[in-house]
């Protein structure tokens, strides 16, 4: 019984923090919810109550983890045709039974179901997604309701848009357009300011606080009606009460028309692949690196889909957004996806008139950003990196996508992947995929030796069309075991496969597992990128990069101070994982690398994400490692400031080192051996960091992790950092 009880304990000692994460959750929730619904043409309210629906039934019922539900980027187009064709009374019903076909998608454990579909596929998807909503959004952003025939025509109209609202003479509509204007600044630039005060409060809140200010401003300051034209405003929120009393009446009679069915299964296949998609890239994210339960999860998304169409609102799904910013707030169990439809609840409940104040295209601003971030110009750039075969399947996919529909897409995206394979891999003949298709093609089993580690051979090849074959078998595998992956029998091996392989390489390595990919030595690629497809190629690309004047900087200072230098991309970031700093972030690669002979101490500019999907930002900073010969406590040390004293209600604990007041007051210190800290930091190392500039310093044992500021850090910052580090190393040995 000791464990349950263990888990109970933990449960209510991590509380303070997923309700803390659910509240910040919720304020981005609020109006992403509202906008995503008037977006797909349905009542406001209806995607607030897919979240609070969602967030209370996935909390009780799912397999993840730290992810968060509610209404999706991806459904807005399939709900805008689903609604204009059968009415809203009937999409209701196929909503109800895409969350039935959900239901039954993870009973049949179809969880797997996104591993079919390529990445270059799914991106292009992604990017026709983006589109649709950029394009109808974007008017009404601009105050200008237009009605076109499909998404093109939309984008047609752009130019033509901005040149009506540049001259508008109606005072209603300027102030609507430059409601739009301010808030699609706030998304553009927010992420930009590193500002730990301001990120409390997400982008689409402030965009809220500020039309709601702005309306009482001309209310209660100026005594006058809100400026902003009363068509442009929203309406229709109902209360709590209301919403309880006035639940639709479902319309079954379209069911039986092809229409609704379409609908149906385009619902749920996108709902599908937009949740698998974020579980798997929310597992990535989690700092205990736990695996997700997707047929579970599968099953609490159906039931909670079915609970929201009969409510009035949406298909309930997987959000990255929303997700990723729940882990960087420090949840660390479902708990935060219940609290965040809790403080829903008594938004809707308190405030709910409050929400007439926000304008139609300050919303339409949140929603313009996230297609804008779905197609981005920098995915293109990615497919072109990855190889020039992946910007066909994303273009197909993306123009099929857009003139005919999504499932038509993402099926003309999966066949035009499986040509490409085909005709480029011709020299090694049509059978490799016709002949090998239906054969198995991979070998597990368990070496014996020293150390007993899982051996995985895999022959013929290896693409998104048997990637689950191999899935299966490392599924299987605990992640703290070594691995070795052997392709020198497999002629091929795609980007989609690899891609997931390096996923299974960094789950791996964070959990004390080892995974080796050995017999890619004699394939080779059009590009350098690792994601790029390994096949034989006849001439080889071989790129070389020159150095920048920062670079010369840091070879010329290396040289003065008796340092190696390297400027090269490496991967080799084994050393970083144990650091607490990481745990909730990617890294991509350090560059820039300064070290000592020994490499004791070591300097370098890293690159590394926050977030997943369309909520990862890449962040490069300059960083410290130096290696101790002696072993530490693990503790983090940051200058105190007034977020550090407002978490301590969130369930983080400052240590105070006793005689040392200037200290405590101006350093905020934190770890789990607090007895072994107190003691570590005596008078010779308190002085040290009352009398030098202030780093953040992170110990995990056996060394220690210092850095400044949020960007990459000038020579002159550089010189300093690494004289702290030296100092700090003597003082400690």
């Amino acid at each position: 019984m000791s464990p349950k009880k263990n888990n109970i304990k933990g449960f209510f000692k991590t509380l303070p923090k997923n309700i803390f994460s659910g509240f910040v959750v919720s304020l981005i929730a609020l109006p992403l919810g509202l906008g995503l619904a008037m977006a797909s043409d349905a009542p406001p309210i209806s995607g607030i109550i897919a979240a609070i629906v969602g967030g209370i039934v996935v909390s009780f019922l799912g397999g993840s983890h730290v992810t968060i539900v509610g209404p999706g980027n991806g459904l807005v187009g399939v709900l805008l045709v689903a609604i204009s064709s059968l009415g809203l009374e009937s999409a209701y019903v196929a909503i109800m039974c895409s969350g039935i076909l959900l239901l039954l998608l993870g009973f049949f454990r179809m969880g797997a179901l996104a591993d079919f579909f390529p990445s270059s596929a799914i991106q292009g998807m992604l990017a026709a997604i983006g589109l649709i909503i950029l394009g109808k959004q974007f008017h009404i952003m601009l105050a200008h309701k237009i009605n076109r025939v499909d998404t093109i025509d939309y984008l047609l109209e752009i130019p033509f848009t901005i040149n009506d609202a540049v001259h508008y003479e109606n005072k209603g509509l300027i102030f609507a357009a430059l409601a739009g204007v301010i808030s699609l600044t706030i998304m553009l630039f927010y992420s930009k300011i590193r500002n730990k005060y301001l990120q409390l409060i997400p982008a689409p809140m402030w965009i809220v606080i500020l039309s709601v200010g702005f309306s009482y401003y001309f209310e209660l300051g100026l005594h006058e009606p809100n400026p902003i034209a009363p068509e442009y405003m929203i309406s229709g929120i109902p209360s709590l009460k209301n919403i309880i009393a006035d639940l639709p009446v479902p319309d079954f009679s379209n069911v039986w028309s092809f229409s609704f069915w379409g609908s149906v299964l385009a619902l749920t296949l996108i709902a599908s692949i937009e949740s698998l998609l974020s579980i798997k890239a929310v597992d990535k994210l989690d700092p205990e690196k736990r695996r997700s339960n997707v047929n579970r999860d599968l099953k609490a998304l159906g039931l909670a889909t079915v609970g929201s169409g009969l409510l009035g609102g949406l298909n309930v799904v997987t959000v990255i957004a929303r997700s990723s910013v729940n882990v960087n707030q420090g949840a660390s169990n479902r708990s935060s996806n219940f609290f965040h439809a809790f403080f829903l609840v008594l938004f809707i409940a308190f405030f709910s008139t409050q929400l007439t104040r926000i304008p139609l295209p300050a919303l339409m601003a949140i929603l313009v950003y996230t297609g804008y971030k779905l197609a981005s110009p920098k995915v293109i750039t990615k497919m072109f990196s990855i190889g020039k075969e992946q910007l066909i399947i994303f273009f197909v996919t993306l123009i099929i996508t857009l003139k005919i529909g999504l499932i038509s897409g993402i099926l003309a995206g999966v066949l035009a992947t499986f040509i490409i394979h085909v005709i480029i891999n011709k020299h090694l003949g049509y059978g490799l995929f016709i002949r090998n298709l239906l054969k198995p093609n991979v070998l597990m089993y368990k070496e014996q030796g020293d150390k007993d580690n899982y051996y995985v051979s895999v022959k013929h090849f290896c693409s998104f069309i048997n990637y689950f074959r191999l899935k299966n078998h490392l599924d299987a595998i605990p992640e703290d075991q070594d691995v070795i992956l052997d392709f020198s029998l497999c002629n091929f091996v795609d980007d989609t496969v690899l891609e997931n392989i390096n996923n299974y390489q960094e789950l791996f390595t964070k959990r004390g597992g080892h995974f080796d990919v050995v017999g890619l030595d004699m394939h080779d690629t059009e590009t350098k990128h690792p994601f790029a497809s390994r096949r034989l190629l006849p001439v080889p690309n071989i790129i070389k990069n020159s150095l920048t004047r920062r670079q010369s900087s840091m070879e010329a200072l290396a040289k003065d101070y008796n340092l190696s230098y390297q400027s090269e991309k490496k991967k080799e970031v084994l050393f970083l994982n144990n650091f607490a700093f990481f745990r909730t972030k990617q890294i991509n690669h350090i560059y820039n690398k300064l070290s000592d002979k020994n490499n004791h101490i070591t300097l370098f500019d890293i690159e590394f994400s926050e977030g997943e999907f369309i909520a990862k930002e890449v962040i490069r900073k300059t960083m410290l490692y130096v290696d101790l010969n002696v072993s530490i406590p693990e503790f983090t040390l940051d200058k105190e400031g007034f977020l550090e004293k407002v978490s301590a209600f969130a369930g983080f604990k400052d240590i105070p080192i006793e005689n040392h007041d200037d200290f405590s007051n101006r350093f905020y210190l934190k770890g789990e051996n607090e007895t072994g800290i107190a003691r570590f930091f005596d008078d010779d190392v308190t002085h040290f960091f009352e009398s030098n500039p202030y780093y953040h310093v992170e110990s995990n044992e056996n060394a220690l992790l210092i850095f400044g500021k949020e960007r990459l850090a000038s020579i002159k910052e550089i010189k300093a950092l690494y004289d702290f580090g030296k100092r700090l190393k003597q003082v400690i040995s």
